[in-house]
């Protein structure tokens, strides 16, 4: 599975650390999931996700990426 995790927190200025804290997982969850190596529970993508959205659009919830913008299915 690919992700935009990292280009979208790097978008704005959001740690591995932080956003490990903010969605209760570690760092390396983190790392782990942007390359690729991690597929994420439905709930840990949903919190990835909303979190990712309060940092980039804030209350705007119209701009709001879909988990589908944030985590890409491969098709095999």
């Amino acid at each position: 599975m690919k992700t935009r995790i990292k280009e979208l927190r790097q978008e704005v200025k959001l740690s591995q650390q932080a956003l490990g804290e903010s969605v209760g997982v570690t760092r390396q969850t983190i790392n782990s999931l942007e390359k690729g190596r991690y597929n994420p529970s439905l709930l840990l993508a949903y919190k990835i996700t909303k979190t990712i959205n309060e940092h980039c659009h804030g209350d705007n919830v119209e701009d709001y990426f879909k988990i589908e913008d944030v985590f890409i299915l491969e098709d095999e």
